[in-house]
């Protein structure tokens, strides 16, 4: 972590005082000192803008993250175990090194991100300013540290948690350590919770869509205690009353008042990725923001998904099989599902005759031959909190309110309400419980939207994960071997380079 933390605060310095340039015609930017960038309210928005930039880096929490997130799940994966493949192929073959570079450099962005919210935490208090803005930017930045936090815990366990700026060799070593989860939990929880006392406008307005809102703090908030509940209290074991869970229902339940439409109905699936109603649609809840055709600040989730010999995502040629889907996700979408023709394709291609991912797509002029997508990446979205409500309920044993819950994503997606569906042989022998009906709903509604992962390790305990996945076929699963999913699993490895800084605070996962 030494050397990580080092190199996160010359990040940090670059990437502020590089910005302060552009504004204020700095000869040597990076001669200036942290501390003395921040003079002005211009120098704590662009120091804001900063943390988002690093947060939607693509080794972080960017459009294409998959790696850390659905390729690790049964929806996608490299199905290439050699030459550059190589690694990558180890997240979804469960056969994941401590060693693995592609890991090491998730661990790093995720902690520059971390390291630059903190800067900006410890010095917004140095600048005057004239309006209600230090709030908003206060509650930003512990936002996207506590989203950053929460993933970290998910992926990890234990980890290390600044949440100061590291000055000095003596404040590095004496937080090389990992932190217990529940106390990092605490840490996220209290971060937002300040968040909720903030000044943040309930949705973030077009021309600044891609800021934190109100919504997406409640958002947030309700999922880190509906994950709580289920991971560190047992809750996914019974039903029993939880305060975790309360504060899950009650900030789930406020964000979905905060809604801007009346019925989800009323918002078609694919104007979520839409490039033309991305301003307008009022489904999505925090988004990471894309310019359509512009060189630097352009998305590639839609031409980088496309396969040889097609042109349903993008009007650049691709050579290779694109995002590739996993045959366990093409069989399970139901058989009338609008969302698996618009999610999913099948390539004839000579050099791939495979599934691959069209839910992204720009094939505007403005795109071009380049690929240079204007897609907005959405990062949670109203659908995904109502079915976590409905998650809830079903916790609670309120069947027929987490039923009603579910069926609002069904109707909008044109299929049979769940008491129908039930009376299918086929759909109930596949989801014969309403926990399956839950898990399946949100697998066919958010498919690439990297929640599967985490939702399979909020939906079982590990021993359950374990047969649950053992449970599928193998060949529906490509070259991946899922014969090596074990119990070590539910965690990353901590990478090497982690470790060997200090092998006692800095413990290795079981299993690695």
């Amino acid at each position: 972590m030494r050397n990580k933390i080092i190199a996160t605060i010359g990040v940090g310095l670059i990437l502020f005082c590089s910005c302060k340039k552009s504004f204020l015609e700095q000869s040597n930017p990076n001669s200036v000192t942290i501390p003395a960038f921040f003079t002005s309210e211009t120098d704590v928005l662009l120091a804001i803008n900063g943390c988002y930039s690093a947060m939607k880096n693509n080794n972080a929490m960017g459009e294409e993250s998959d790696l850390f997130t659905d390729e690790r799940s049964d929806d996608a994966g490299t199905n290439d175990n050699q030459s550059n493949a190589g690694e990558p192929f180890q997240f979804n073959n469960f056969s994941l090194l401590p060693t693995n570079s592609y890991l090491y450099s998730h661990w790093k962005q995720m902690y520059s991100a971390i390291s630059q919210c903190n800067i900006v935490l410890a010095n917004v208090d140095k600048v005057t300013f004239t309006d209600s803005l230090k709030p908003t930017y206060t509650a930003e930045a512990k936002f996207l540290r506590a989203m950053l936090f929460f993933d970290l815990v998910r992926e990890f366990g234990d980890i290390p948690m600044a949440t100061v700026p590291l000055n000095s060799p003596a404040q590095i070593t004496a937080a090389t350590y990992r932190v217990p989860a529940a106390q990092v939990y605490n840490q996220i929880i209290a971060d937002l919770v300040d968040a909720t006392r903030s000044n943040l406008p309930v949705r973030q307005p077009s021309g600044n869509r891609g800021h934190a809102s109100m919504q997406a703090v409640n958002a947030l908030l309700g999922t880190v205690f509906l994950t709580k509940f289920a991971t560190l209290d047992g809750g996914n074991g019974g039903t029993a009353p939880n305060t975790d869970l309360d504060s899950a229902e009650y900030y789930l339940t406020t964000c979905y008042n905060q809604r801007t439409f009346t019925d989800l109905k009323t918002i078609p699936y694919t104007d979520n990725f839409d490039v033309t109603k991305k301003g307008s649609c009022p489904e999505p809840i925090f988004q990471l923001v894309f310019l359509q055709g512009d060189v630097n600040y352009h998305s590639n989730i839609a031409a980088d998904a496309q396969a040889a010999g097609e042109f349903i995502t993008t009007k650049k040629v691709q050579s290779g099989v694109g995002y590739n889907v996993t045959h366990d996700l093409v069989k399970e979408y139901e058989v009338t599902d609008p969302r698996d023709s618009f999610s999913i394709r099948y390539d004839t291609f000579k050099t791939v005759k495979d599934w691959y991912v069209t839910k992204y797509r720009d094939t505007s002029a403005s795109a071009g031959a380049n690929g240079y997508g204007g897609n907005d990446f959405p990062v949670m979205r109203y659908a995904d909190v109502i079915l976590k409500l409905a998650e809830v309920n079903m916790y609670r044993g309120n069947t027929t309110q987490a039923i009603q819950y579910l069926n609002i994503v069904r109707t909008r997606a044109k299929m049979p309400d769940y008491a129908t569906s039930m009376a299918d042989a086929n759909y109930s022998s596949k989801y014969p419980t309403l926990k399956l009906a839950i898990l399946h709903e949100r697998r066919s509604e958010l498919a690439f939207e990297h929640y599967r992962w985490f939702d399979l390790l909020r939906f079982f305990s590990i021993n359950d994960l374990v047969a649950y996945i053992h449970a599928k076929n193998p060949a529906d699963w490509g070259l991946a071997n899922i014969a090596n999913f074990s119990m070590k699993d539910e965690y990353y490895p901590i990478p090497y380079n982690e470790t060997i800084l200090d092998p006692k605070r800095m413990y290795q996962n079981p299993g690695y």
